[in-house]
């Protein structure tokens, strides 16, 4: 895979030796020598990823790293600082700043190329959700993300290891929030099995276990489509570098080398599970856009672009099974009244309980949409005549049994009248549902409220 991937460094033959090794590799690269120069192309270029000096003057890379995950239009990307920096300390500055992880001078090809595929996967994956949510924010029907709001839900790590515990995680939950707990377990099967039913928030995999091939582990969790994204943080010693970048192949989150710094594995798991937070909303937040393309939003129901693509499938499967199928067509009476006398909030409520009243008097099976203005369509299949008629009676029941209080006070009773019609040979959606919109037509003109069958 290849990314587009910006260098930082205030020397400029250090930005050359990375631009060299990275085109190499047939990265797209960009180059800036000062802080406020990355920050202003990371804006601009939107690039993959960020590989960060950290000593530079003016805005060194701790301060230019903060201020890249704070702009919202920059905090998504991946940024690696590369320093000869090798203190534990500032490891953990560097990631509390928000970085994602850090190489060392002389930064090792192969550490570096699987870094920056491991972290740019990670990003290209999420992006297209990313671009759809941000839409939504831009329209107002989405609101913006706030990662903030992630930090205090309940969480839990599944480490699977060899070991009963690991003593470097216990400890280390002291530097956690008190939200997040740790759970072992030894059988790998069982692992992902829990990983699949989605029970870990967050998934360590010990490089080092026998029982069981790790980097087995590792695929098979990338392999499905529920756990595709599921962030997982491999346990590495120094002796295991190479199954480590084999990992990050594989497509493992991030890594902790052993001993593990207490400070630091929590500053990891924060990250990381902010990450699977912001994920899940971005998820969430297309279920609701899809949603919203077939749903009524103030009645609840299907709206007539969902009639129309499932009904047609609906029919189309009928006729395939030869099983009957039948329609109504439900019109609220005298609605033109309601809103010209008591306005458009009242005719509003009337709308939304006489959507609820069709819900409950329609089986699970069925399909109720507002087709528009006081007009419902109810698709039945595998339903005769008969018992379409008995249907469309208990509708018109609940219906009447309705009484909308109104902001003032006041009261209104309601009532609707139905036609039905049942599918022929001939049918398609279009043809059924003339058919019961004529029905309704007749019980109208014969005074309302009542339930009128297709003519013979």
């Amino acid at each position: 895979m290849t990314a587009r991937v910006l260098v930082v460094d205030d020397l400029e033959p250090n930005v050359k030796l990375l631009e060299a090794k990275l085109r190499a590799e047939y990265f797209e690269v960009m180059t800036a020598l000062s802080g406020q120069e990355a920050i202003d192309l990371a804006i601009e270029h939107q690039p993959d990823i960020v590989l960060l000096d950290v000593m530079m003057p003016g805005l060194d890379g701790f301060e230019t790293c903060k201020i890249l995950k704070a702009n919202d239009e920059t905090w998504h990307i991946p940024v690696v600082m590369v320093t000869a920096l090798d203190q534990q300390a500032d490891r953990v500055a560097g990631l509390q700043a928000g970085a994602d992880d850090f190489l060392t001078k002389p930064v090792q090809d192969i550490a570096l190329f699987a870094r920056v595929r491991s972290l740019t996967r990670f990003k290209q994956m999420t992006d297209e959700l990313r671009h759809r949510h941000a839409a939504g924010a831009r329209m107002g029907v989405l609101s913006k993300a706030d990662l903030s709001a992630f930090d205090e839900k309940q969480a839990t790590i599944l480490v699977v290891t060899d070991e009963d515990s690991i003593p470097a995680i216990d400890q280390g939950s002291e530097h956690m929030p008190k939200h997040i707990s740790v759970v072992y377990e030894n059988d790998a099967r069982m692992a992902l099995e829990a990983i699949r039913r989605g029970e870990p928030d967050l998934v360590f995999i010990d490089l080092g276990m026998e029982s069981y091939d790790p980097l087995r582990l590792c695929s098979g969790i990338r392999a499905f489509d529920t756990t595709r994204m599921a962030p997982i943080l491999a346990i590495a010693s120094k002796d295991e570098t190479r199954q480590l970048v084999r990992a990050l192949d594989l497509g493992v989150s991030d890594y902790l080398m052993t001993p593990i710094d207490a400070q630091e594995l929590a500053a990891r798991v924060r990250t990381q599970i902010r990450r699977m937070r912001y994920l899940e909303q971005l998820r969430a937040s297309f279920d609701q856009t899809m949603e919203m393309a077939i749903i009524d939003q103030l009645t609840g129901l299907y709206n007539r672009r969902f009639l129309s693509n499932q009904g047609t499938r609906l029919i189309e499967e009928a006729h395939t099974t030869e099983e009957p199928l039948a329609a109504l067509m439900v019109d609220i009476d005298h609605f033109k009244m309601v809103n010209d006398t008591y306005g458009h909030d009242a005719g509003d409520l009337v709308l939304k309980e006489v959507s609820a009243r069709l819900t409950t008097s329609v089986r699970g099976s069925d399909l109720a949409c507002r087709t528009g203005g006081e007009e419902f369509a109810i698709l039945m299949p595998r339903t005769p005549k008969e018992s379409a008629h008995d249907i469309a009676d208990r509708v018109l029941r609940a219906v009447n049994s309705v009484t909308v209080k109104l902001s003032d006070g006041q009261t209104l009773d309601v009532t609707v009248s139905i036609g039905v019609a049942s599918l022929d040979r001939s049918d398609n959606l279009a043809t059924i549902l003339k058919r019961a919109d004529e029905a309704l037509y007749r019980a109208k003109q014969n005074g309302r409220n009542q339930v009128i069958d297709e003519a013979a």
